[in-house]
């Protein structure tokens, strides 16, 4: 499978090895001041470049009828239009807040337990996320994407901040050196507390599931996302 790599940062550059270490080959390696018209050569893309040049680099692979999957985080006020974008270019498009295959279990183990407890209005609900300092989205996807399933089944109508917010779950970012990425959702009670976590001990693990899904999305059309890979019982990484 010969891969072109939209943003050449840590990321890209693991992404590039574990690509290799797989048998695929890069086609192209496009980094934030370069300016490509087209893709060629190319069977499908991996982004992870910074937040604004995001959108572009999207277009771009999807102009060039080349599948993406995308990993960058914080341009998600214009998913719809990627999206729609994506469906009237009939090529296939995925975006996931953290491709690590332990994260995408973990956010089901998430939705388990907010399906449990999370109209149980004793609990209060608090997201921690840590991140390297070099980070530049608050807070992170992953989260936001933590966030947004406890919404939908619990009393809270936002995530928030602000910790005096009463509609909102409890949001806590922090930039710490050499934090790869560690998440935890915690309910806390007068009684009790639980809490669920996912840490991070590299960024092999994100690379790893944006080359899977990579090798998934091929010759698929459609939107989609990194559970639609691990729920795929025909698919063996």
């Amino acid at each position: 499978m010969k891969i072109a790599l939209l943003g050449y940062g840590k990321m890209g550059k693991e992404i590039e090895k574990i690509s290799l270490e797989r048998g695929h080959s890069i086609s192209i390696i496009v980094d934030k001041d370069d300016s490509i018209s087209k893709l060629k050569n190319s069977d499908v893309a991996i982004n992870f470049s910074t937040p604004d040049s995001a959108v572009n680099n999207i277009k771009l692979s999807l102009d060039s009828s080349v599948p993406v999957v995308s990993g960058t985080t914080g341009w998600l006020e214009y998913y719809n239009d990627i999206m729609e974008y994506s469906k009237k270019s009939n090529t296939s498009f995925m975006y996931s807040s953290n491709y690590s295959l332990g994260v995408n279990l973990f956010f089901e183990l998430n939705k388990k337990l907010s399906n449990l407890l999370g109209k149980h209005k004793k609990y209060n609900i608090k997201i921690e996320e840590i991140h390297h300092k070099q980070k530049l989205d608050k807070p992170s996807g992953t989260a936001i994407t933590l966030a947004d399933e406890i919404i939908l089944k619990s009393k809270y109508s936002e995530w928030s901040f602000d910790n005096d917010n009463n509609n909102a779950i409890h949001m806590v970012s922090k930039r710490e050196n050499n934090i790869p990425g560690t998440h935890t959702v915690k309910y806390n009670s007068e009684i009790d507390s639980l809490e669920i976590k996912h840490t991070a001990h590299s960024r092999k693990g994100f690379a790893l599931g944006a080359v899977i899904a990579a090798e998934w999305i091929l010759n698929k059309k459609g939107v989609f996302n990194m559970s639609d890979v691990i729920k795929d019982s025909n698919f063996k990484f």
